[in-house]
């Protein structure tokens, strides 16, 4: 029987006050939690507490601060917070949804809490089954969202709609099933200015929920939290990887990222063979994340970007989003190769330290002490090498109904 774990925030400056993922206001839980940990606003790492039975919410502060303390590099007290006296970038955030109205509802609740001054709000509603998103966003946000059709499916085919959209000099995008951290616009900026040569940053996904097996074997999984501390990426700079910068899956995720909008465009934006809601079942960000780093533009990883997500609640959709994983990656590395052909030889240079490294974190996997881990990553595998074959059939689908040229 699986217990619920309930999912908090806390600041180390802040003693005996737990927040709700993205939320404005004290709660006071019982154990088991998992917490983020922040020491002045910064995350420093994820921290599981179980407490007492008669333990009370005070007792459970001190002792997820205890292990906080004990396990993390944790900033002498003194040190400042970082800061910037760049004029802040205009930002586009770009929502796209499918008939989820409830999960959109509470995702624009919280991005319109975010503390930012200039960002735009885009809802696209990609082939939708009726016109609920539009009425949500026209009757309970009025001119504070705006609302954009788009009727090809396909997560691609959405995001390039909205990166057509977009005023702001920076084009953010994240899901409709996520919590948005206030500082998330904010943190997104400071990414981009730390280099002119930064053309996509990418942020901390951490669950907003663990009140199901199904979601809490995802996390044991690995989840989407790409580590703690801010990372850069470049060809000028290559990290020791066996095959950078092929690995796009390290460098973040669809979920929690942004782009410097004149640099998207110039790419040509997301590639539409791509994306969930495609025989290609994902992809489409990490193909973009590739083009970023191989047309000369540095990657930067901010943890302080904070989305909170709400994982698939059951064991059927976990088994769909593995497969998918699988699926989008394999699709991505062929989309790559097809859009230049130039890159073969640089991946058959790397091809057999990667696929002694893929063998080794398989076997790694494979020897999990979870059935359900082993069972999602069997999927992964399978949807990797689907994943071409949908890369192909999503072109030809995209090609028949846009017709030659």
């Amino acid at each position: 029987m699986y217990t619920p774990i309930r999912v908090v925030d806390i600041d180390l400056t802040r003693p005996y006050e737990f927040r709700p993922p993205a939320g404005p206001g004290p709660v006071r839980p019982a154990a088991p939690v998992l917490a983020l940990v922040r020491l002045r606003g910064r995350p420093v790492g994820l921290v599981t507490a179980g407490g007492r039975p008669d333990g009370t919410p005070e007792d459970l502060w001190r002792s997820v601060a205890g292990t906080a303390r004990r396990r993390f590099l944790l900033p002498h007290a003194g040190t400042p917070a970082r800061g910037t006296s760049v004029v802040p970038p205009s930002i586009s955030v770009i929502i796209a949804t499918h008939n989820r109205p409830d999960m959109l509802r509470r995702c624009l609740d919280t991005l319109l809490r975010v503390e930012y001054q200039d960002f735009e709000v885009i809802v696209v509603d990609n082939a939708p089954a009726d016109d609920t998103a539009e009425r949500l966003v026209r009757d309970a946000y009025g001119d504070r969202v705006r609302y954009v059709l788009e009727p090809m499916a396909g997560l691609a085919h959405a995001h390039n709609r909205g990166l057509a959209a977009a005023r702001g000099e920076i084009a953010a995008f994240t899901d409709d099933d996520t919590l948005v951290d206030p500082g998330w616009l904010a943190a997104l900026a400071e990414g981009f200015a730390q280099d002119p040569g930064v053309g996509c940053v990418t942020g901390l996904i951490v669950p907003a929920e663990l009140e199901t097996a199904a979601q809490a074997a995802l996390e044991r999984h690995g989840g989407f939290a790409k580590g703690f501390a801010p990372r850069t990426w470049s060809l000028r700079h290559p990290p020791q990887d066996p095959l950078f910068p092929f690995t796009a899956g390290r460098f973040g995720s669809g979920t929690n990222m942004a782009f410097r909008t004149g640099t998207l465009r110039e790419l040509g934006g997301f590639d539409p063979a791509t994306g969930t809601g495609t025989p290609a079942r994902g992809g489409d960000d990490l193909l973009a994340f590739f083009r970023v780093l191989t047309t000369g533009h540095t990657l930067a990883y901010q943890p302080g970007a904070i989305v909170w997500h709400r994982h698939r609640r059951t064991q059927d959709a976990l088994d769909a989003q593995a497969f998918g994983y699988g699926a989008g990656l394999g699709a991505y590395l062929t989309g790559a190769l097809a859009r230049d052909p130039r890159m073969i030889p640089a991946l058959l240079r790397r091809l057999p330290r990667g696929i002694r490294y893929a063998v080794a974190q398989t076997h790694r996997k494979a020897q999990a002490d979870s059935a359900r881990s082993r069972r999602l990553a069997r999927l992964e595998l399978r949807g990797l090498l689907y994943g071409p074959f949908g890369y192909l059939r999503s072109r030809r689908r995209n090609h028949a109904v846009r017709g030659p040229g």
